[in-house]
């Protein structure tokens, strides 16, 4: 708040370089999350190329959290919807695999 007073064109950078931290420090829980995925998947018999596009859809959703914020924090809130709405197609367009392989898992069950 201080900064923004006396030189708001730098509230950005604090910003990017907050986020970028907080992000950076939560990596080690992350690794740990993907590590209890991937022993998980190893017992049961989960497809690991389902395991890999739920890990990428959680950082692309992660991702688009992060620009999301930043942007609405500049002010952007046009380019902030355009960057959710693009994180959304995208993470929709990766699932499309995995919709397909519960549908026949379904097909399968059923007479």
């Amino acid at each position: 708040m201080i900064l923004k007073q006396y030189k708001p064109e730098f509230v950005i950078y604090v910003s990017l370089l907050a986020g970028a931290l907080i992000l950076a420090l939560t990596f080690s829980k992350i690794s740990g999350i993907i590590e209890l995925l991937n022993s998980l998947a190893s017992k049961i018999s989960i497809h690991k190329e389902f395991i890999t596009l739920l890990m990428k859809i959680t950082g692309i959703a992660i991702l688009t959290e992060f620009a999301v914020s930043i942007c609405k924090d500049s002010g952007e809130s046009a380019i902030a919807s355009k960057i959710d709405m693009g994180g959304k197609v995208i993470m929709v367009s990766l699932s499309v695999p995995i919709i397909a392989g519960l549908l026949e898992t379904m097909v399968k069950i059923l007479p």
